[in-house]
C-alpha cells in the first residue's frame, strides 16, 4: 500500500514526481494510465510546493530570530 501524502518525506515525493515525469515523457503510456499518473503528478507538485514554502517560512523565521533576515532579492 502507498504512503499516503501527509507521511511522504519531500524526497520520496520529488522522486516519485521525476519518475512519473520520465514515464510520460517517454510517451508509451497508455491513456488511461497517463491521466492517473498526471493526476498523481499534480497531487505531488503541489505537496513538493507546500513543503518547500514551509520550509522557506521556517528558514525566514530562524534568520529572523538571528536578526540577520534580508530582504528577499536583495544582497547576501
Amino acid at each position: 500500500m502507498a504512503k499516503k501524502q501527509e507521511e511522504q518525506t519531500f524526497e520520496a515525493a520529488l522522486a516519485r514526481l521525476e519518475d512519473i515525469v520520465a514515464k510520460l515523457e517517454a510517451g508509451d503510456v497508455a491513456l488511461e494510465e497517463a491521466m492517473t499518473l498526471y493526476e498523481e503528478g499534480v497531487r505531488l507538485s503541489a505537496f513538493c510546493q507546500a513543503k518547500l514554502a514551509a520550509a522557506e517560512k521556517k528558514m525566514d523565521e530562524i534568520l529572523e530570530l538571528d536578526g540577520t533576515l534580508r530582504e528577499k532579492g536583495g544582497p547576501a
